[in-house]
């Protein structure tokens, strides 16, 4: 399914929606196309670019702790850059682990939980990682916004790179 880029009209990656929703901003004025994919959208009456980034005309309030959301597998492996935390490996079927294990009093927050390979995390198991010398490369935290466009796209388009942050 297409994907197209949202901008905020200050230029922020906001979203990704479907070609759909963006031919129905831009038919409703409410968006500018300012990227757009080969081929074009048909209807009986009209002919329309197709979209891969749209921009929006009108300022959208996004509050600061959007990028809070709930914490789901596919966010957490986005944020990780879908590696194993521990080995660095990045091969498919990765799992998520708490750094400190909830039957230890962990908690699942962003600032625990790591992306891990099945093998790291059942050689980890229940363990503290000062136990067990297993230790993350990166100090899990909450992600930046623009890990839930990678999480709604995980193969970021060549044309959405120059409007998204360098770190997504």
């Amino acid at each position: 399914m297409a994907r197209v880029l949202v901008l905020n009209a200050t230029y922020e990656p906001i979203n990704v929606c479907t070609l759909r929703r963006a031919a129905v901003l831009l038919l409703k004025e409410k968006a500018e196309l300012l990227e757009q994919r080969e081929g074009a959208l048909h209807s009986e009456h009209m002919t329309m670019e197709r979209p891969d980034v749209i921009r929006l005309f009108n300022y959208v309030r996004i509050p600061r702790e959007a990028h809070r959301r709930k914490i789901t597998r596919r966010a957490v492996l986005a944020r990780d850059s879908w590696t194993c935390q521990y080995c660095g490996s990045t091969k498919s079927g990765l799992t998520v682990d708490h750094v400190i294990p909830r039957s230890r009093g962990g908690k699942s927050v962003w600032e625990n939980i790591v992306a891990a390979c099945a093998t790291c995390n059942r050689r980890k198991g229940n363990r503290l990682p000062r136990e067990i010398h297993m230790h993350p490369k990166n100090a899990p935290k909450a992600p930046e916004a623009t890990v839930f466009i990678q999480v709604a796209s995980p193969k970021i388009p060549q044309t959405w790179q120059q409007y998204l942050p360098q770190a997504a």
